[in-house]
């Protein structure tokens, strides 16, 4: 067992959390609010931010918060969950976050178009990850960390190739892996760890067997994927 693969590719699956700062207005006191996000390549949670919300404020102030996300379910505690400690800032580059957020969250344009949201990243310091009943660890942020990769790169070809020629394959991972008959489908992000797919309207989350660091991993990977749903 690999905790902090584990715990990455939780993470990867979730869209949503409690994002805790640490309050300015209630000094010392912290503040939990809810935030979508994405992981990026390095597998940092980005956020979506205005800056006249009070976590921006705190972010801002200190940057030191943690992320909250879980199953939901009505046995909370009986399933995972994981926290992520770290350290959230402003993204150096807005524009190289924007068109993977939107390809998420296409209904942020309109946030963007206010001209007061930023992105913001979490780097990632440790990790409490609860897989379940009795399956408890601290994650150190090297073995939570991807490894080195050009997916980055290589992602928005990727997406292109497979929705433009390869969406039957599509279709077959979706009826394979997760038990769906889309009518439409399209690749929305790939990673080290997976892809994510929108099935008519419907966001799924692909593990890969094994982490993939370049386009030509990841096409093996995808090809092994559709000769499993294949042969099914």
């Amino acid at each position: 067992m690999n905790e902090g693969v584990d715990a990455r590719r939780y993470l990867r699956g979730r869209r949503h959390g409690v994002l805790s700062t640490i309050s300015t207005k209630l000094e010392g006191y912290p503040f939990g609010s809810v935030v979508p996000f994405v992981l990026d390549h390095e597998g940092r949670p980005v956020l979506l931010v205005s800056r006249l919300a009070e976590h921006t404020r705190n972010m801002n102030a200190d940057p030191r918060v943690s992320l909250l996300v879980h199953e939901e379910t009505n046995e909370v505690q009986a399933n995972a969950r994981l926290t992520l400690v770290g350290e959230a800032c402003r993204t150096e580059d807005q524009r190289a976050q924007r068109s993977r957020y939107l390809r998420y969250f296409p209904g942020a344009e309109r946030l963007l178009a206010l001209g007061d949201f930023a992105f913001y990243a979490i780097t990632p310091r440790a990790l409490r990850f609860i897989g379940g009943f009795g399956d408890i660890h601290w994650v150190s942020k090297e073995a939570y960390a991807p490894p080195v990769n050009a997916l980055a790169g290589a992602e928005e070809s990727v997406l292109a190739h497979m929705n433009q020629d390869h969406a039957h394959n599509l279709r077959d991972y979706c009826r394979h892996y997760h038990g769906r008959t889309p009518q439409s489908v399209e690749m929305i992000g790939i990673d080290c760890d997976g892809f994510d797919a929108r099935a008519d309207g419907e966001m799924l989350r692909f593990d890969f067997k094994n982490p993939v660091t370049s386009a030509a991993g990841a096409r093996a990977a995808l090809t092994a994927m559709a000769r499993n749903a294949r042969s099914a």
